[in-house]
């Protein structure tokens, strides 16, 4: 018997099936879910509660005239399915194939890109407000969950929203709490009532006739407050329409007949915002993502190798509730995400000294910065690219202050499936640059937990960056002690040049230099450590010594490591010394496996081998007949040249003038 889903290769298709089959087209987009996420990997949990949801909507919408703005934009795997890209979606979040979140340049359906929270509602705005002076006449509704609703900028959309007072829906996807039957029937006859332009009007003659005498405001005054009891008492979330929103809801979130009618009722609803609640249970039809929602938020793609060693996560987890054994002032702080982070035992162990602030990556920061102030030890767990988020905070409250917070930023660098707004590669810029701020990044897994203790000893502002996934599996000190502050190591001594890496690529170089050595090239490694402060002595010592030098950073260019060598040679003035900055690009990373991508940036021991080879074409032994993609370097005469490689290697020089 053919799928319903089948049938489906655009959302107006959803307009000609009766109920009955948008019921089957339900279970079968369930089912193509765990059978495809499973293989893929992604996000299940978010999409299985949003089946019906997004039915209701694309079969009510008239998509892409219509706009549909997903928050996040991790639970679009069924509006993806329904706008014209089921026959790819066995590609989803693999290199080359679907993006995992909404991709304006994929779909003409996706009228907005996301990645981060709470960015729908300010976006739809925008958009509706956008349509009114362009005199277009269509609807713009953002679907927004209640987690991504505690972002402070959700709530500045929907301050905005109430005052301008424009057409837009929002449908709040709340998927944490229960509703009765009974409320369900009262709230079902309410948003009818409140969806009736007649009520507005006989509303509005009945106040202008009762506000003419004393007895008549008085009245007035005891009905409002008779209707917002009852309203506090039945519905108890009138604060919408406190801000300027008619408020329609709570309703099941699975029911499609259900879901139709309330949104045509909000379709309907002209000259102020519409909030429509909707309950909705996170992996609903999939029993065991019902049952454990967190687990089965992302899931591996199956087949995935388990490695022996810990990851960086459970490795800074471990390291913090080890020292805050010691030292009663450590307090943890996670925006919305104490698994994500390794918290969850922290949390259970220290309860009264974990903070879990919602999605609200400003905010802990800030929060964070109050801790320090009054002596406490305040460690914010945040992956790299959301501490982007709160750049103005950790100028502003933090660095400026010379508080001692520490940002242990996890999934730092390439993070692979999740794409563009999820890669921690900007950090290294966005933070060096500040004052008072010490930027570090371990090697391994055994320097994380060296480098936590250094940080939690620190009287200033630490940044702690380290990368998403297994650790390299070296084993770890029961008991790590501090690093000096500001000391890289020499990890292999040479003779031709010097390889200077930082955090992850530091085993990649070592990897590098032994086959460089089989090819008779004689490579020095240096762990850097810190990118901020550098070891401007051992650094600028071995640029001397060797005249040639690689920098190896799983970072953007501009900004970032390299550039930190090549401003410090320029200081010294050194003369002769021929760098290659190896990095990322000016552009977005796209998604896909990380090895995969490492070697396209050459970001891994492969890569970093042939840009040393091609860079200093003279150390080559062996006939250069016998390399590929051979390109001499331009001469640096006097000066310091400088050549920046990144996925499509950009060359050039710079002069350094003499001193």
């Amino acid at each position: 018997m053919p799928r319903v889903l089948d049938q489906v290769n655009d959302p107006s298709d959803l307009k000609r099936l009766g109920l009955s089959d948008l019921n089957k087209l339900a279970e079968e987009i369930r089912e193509e879910l765990v059978n495809t996420v499973f293989q893929t990997g992604g996000h299940l949990a978010s999409n299985l509660g949003v089946v019906e949801l997004t039915i209701a909507l694309h079969s009510i919408f008239n998509s892409p005239r219509d706009k549909i703005i997903w928050d996040v934009s991790h639970q679009s795997y069924v509006h993806k399915l329904l706008t014209g890209r089921k026959d790819r979606f066995c590609t989803i979040r693999q290199h080359g194939g679907l993006c995992g979140f909404t991709d304006p340049a994929e779909s003409p359906h996706d009228p907005w890109g996301a990645g981060h929270a709470s960015t729908s509602v300010s976006a739809a705005l925008g958009m509706a407000v956008a349509r009114d002076l362009k005199g277009e006449d269509h609807h713009v509704i953002a679907v927004i969950g209640d987690g991504a609703m505690s972002g402070g900028l959700a709530f500045e959309g929907v301050n905005q929203a109430g005052q301008v007072k424009t057409r837009l829906i929002v449908v709040l996807n709340d998927n944490q709490m229960s509703i009765s039957p009974n409320v369900g029937a009262m709230a079902r006859y309410l948003n009818r009532l409140r969806a009736d332009p007649r009520y507005y009007q006989a509303k509005s003659d009945w106040e202008k006739r009762l506000v003419g005498s004393g007895f008549g405001r008085r009245l007035l005054h005891w009905l409002k407050h008779a209707k917002n009891s009852f309203k506090g008492l039945m519905i108890p979330t009138m604060i919408w329409e406190e801000l300027g929103f008619t408020y329609l809801g709570p309703v099941d979130g699975h029911n499609i007949a259900i879901l139709q009618e309330t949104l045509r009722l909000a379709k309907g609803i002209t000259g102020r915002p519409v909030m429509v609640h909707v309950i909705t249970t996170k992996g609903k039809g999939y029993n065991p993502a019902e049952e454990d929602a967190v687990n089965y938020h992302g899931v591996a793609p199956n087949g995935t190798k388990k490695s022996l060693a810990p990851s960086y996560t459970k490795v800074f987890a471990q390291t913090l509730r080890q020292i805050a054994r010691q030292d009663k002032r450590v307090v943890a702080i996670t925006a919305a995400m104490t698994s994500g982070t390794g918290l969850t035992e922290f949390a259970q162990e220290f309860p009264d000294r974990c903070f879990d602030v919602g999605i609200a990556e400003e905010h802990a920061v800030t929060f964070a910065a109050g801790l320090a102030a009054q002596g406490m030890r305040p460690v914010a767990a945040i992956y790299s690219t959301f501490v982007q988020r709160a750049y103005d905070q950790v100028v502003h409250d933090v660095c400026i202050q010379k508080l001692p917070v520490v940002l242990a930023m996890d999934r730092a660098g390439i993070v692979g499936d999740d794409g563009r707004t999820h890669q921690g590669v900007f950090d290294f810029s966005y933070l060096r640059h500040i004052p008072n701020i010490t930027v570090m990044a371990p090697k391994d897994e055994n320097e994380l937990q060296s480098m936590l203790w250094t940080a939690l000893t620190m009287d200033g502002p630490v940044a702690l960056r380290y990368p998403r996934g297994a650790g390299v599996g070296v084993p770890l000190d029961p008991n790590p002690q501090p690093l000096p502050v500001g000391k890289a190591e020499i990890l292999k001594r040479g003779s031709d040049l010097a390889i200077v890496a930082v955090g992850a690529m530091v085993h990649p170089a070592l990897a590098a230099a032994e086959t460089l050595a089989s090819e008779g090239i004689d490579a020095a490694v240096i762990n850097a450590r810190f990118v901020k402060p550098l070891d401007r002595s051992l650094i600028a010592g071995v640029a001397k010594n060797f005249k040639r030098l690689v920098t190896v950073e799983e970072n953007v260019l501009a900004g970032g490591f390299g550039s930190a060598v090549l401003e410090l040679l320029e200081e010294r003035a050194l003369n002769e010394v021929v760098v290659k900055c190896i990095g990322l690009p000016d552009e977005f990373v796209e998604h896909g496996d990380p090895a995969i991508l490492r070697a396209r940036y050459n970001l891994d021991a492969a890569g970093i081998a042939k840009v040393v080879r091609n860079t200093f074409p003279e150390l080559r032994l062996l006939p250069r007949e016998s390399w590929a993609e051979a390109k001499p370097v331009a001469d640096a005469g006097a000066a310091v040249s400088v050549v920046v490689a990144g996925g499509n290697t950009a060359t050039g020089t710079a002069a350094i003038p003499n001193a």
